[in-house]
């Protein structure tokens, strides 16, 4: 049914799709980031849960959802659409696995364990992204860059790590946007460490800026390096970075268009690294991927079997050993757009194997 008011009509066909293909009578959706998807709603109230307060559930009529009592009025005035039929249970009673049992024609699948229900992985429905998911997206990108570039110039040498996440996540909290993936690297921390969470070391002559930033159900991530007395060798390894995540950029685009999957756009990596004089730096940290509603919808590997979807957006991170480039970026078959774009300052580098050329971040000199 591709006319439902109030819901992307590519969502619902693609649930069509689903239901026909597995002869189903319903689909049902309780994790965060597939409720996000068909509602455009949020079922969190635990950040730490994987299962949200509310299951969502399509029939091919009609979106209907499902949730304790505690939560009903809320969802139902604050997050969905007033075409959603809302079902609750007494919180006491039941659970949403068993609340939902009981509601569901069968057969049915669901993405989170519901007794006698089949097992619904929605990775696929979320790619690729459709128009109002990507206006939305433009949006969350140029709110998440702005609030990572200006906590960058407002740092210096004696601010902790810690110091700056708590700048960066208030800065973003203020725009409606949660932050599940915070790093702040220092000098001393930043060379050795891939995931440098924040402690309370001094940033000292450099630091790496890194977060995953999350609103209405889409993620963006991106990194900015800011230096203030920096090692000699920062330069070149952030350049070679650079060129690592143009190539990641091209073979994307040119893998989406032409057929593959996200090995094959590994396989361009795995050469970019060498040809910049970094060959097999890439098994000290993964490279990034589709991103959407997940930080990463998937994340490449040597092996990986994932369809390289157009348009999709796409945050490729590569590292050299204390550097680290990282946006993301809208590809479709005709080019590409960061999502993630601010007002800092660019280097121009050329894609390994394609006869491209691409705006990547710089490094920030204070």
């Amino acid at each position: 049914m591709e006319n439902y008011p109030g819901f992307d009509s590519e969502h619902l066909r693609r649930l069509d799709e689903r239901l026909a293909a597995r002869s189903l009578a319903a689909i049902w959706i309780a994790r965060p980031n597939g409720f996000a998807w068909l509602t455009g709603g949020s079922n969190v109230v635990d950040r730490a849960g994987s299962v949200g307060v509310a299951a969502a559930g399509y029939d091919g009529d009609e979106v209907r959802m499902i949730t304790n009592s505690i939560e009903a009025e809320r969802l139902a005035t604050e997050e969905l659409p007033d075409t959603v039929t809302v079902e609750s249970y007494e919180w006491h009673e039941s659970s949403l696995a068993t609340a939902v049992k009981a509601r569901s024609p069968e057969p049915a699948a669901a993405d989170f364990d519901v007794p006698g229900f089949e097992t619904l992985d929605t990775t696929d429905l979320r790619q690729p992204l459709t128009e109002p998911e990507t206006e939305r997206y433009r949006k969350l990108g140029a709110a998440t860059a702005e609030a990572v570039e200006a906590t960058c110039r407002e740092a210096s040498p004696e601010d902790t790590e810690q110091m700056i996440a708590a700048r960066l996540c208030g800065r973003l909290a203020e725009d409606g946007i949660d932050s599940p993936v915070v790093l702040i690297g220092g000098e001393e921390r930043a060379p050795h460490y891939r995931h440098p969470t924040p402690t309370e070391t001094g940033i000292g002559g450099y630091a790496l800026v890194v977060v995953t930033a999350e609103r209405d159900g889409l993620f963006a991530s991106c990194t900015r390096t800011i230096t203030f007395d920096p090692p000699e060798w920062l330069l070149e390894r952030h350049h070679a970075a650079a060129r690592v995540e143009a190539t990641a950029l091209a073979a994307t685009r040119e893998i989406g268009t032409e057929g593959g999957t996200a090995g094959d756009v590994f396989e361009m990596i795995q050469d970019a690294y060498d040809a910049v004089g970094w060959d097999g730096e890439w098994r000290r940290h993964h490279q990034g991927g589709a991103a959407g509603f997940a930080g990463r919808e998937w994340i490449a590997t040597p092996d990986s079997t994932e369809s390289v979807y157009l348009p999709m957006a796409y945050a490729w991170n590569p590292t050299v050993e204390g550097a680290k480039s990282e946006d993301t970026v809208l590809v479709d078959a005709n080019g590409y757009e960061t999502l993630t774009v601010g007002d800092w300052p660019t280097i121009t580098v050329e894609a390994v194997g394609y006869d491209e050329m691409f705006q990547r971040p710089a490094v920030l000199e204070r």
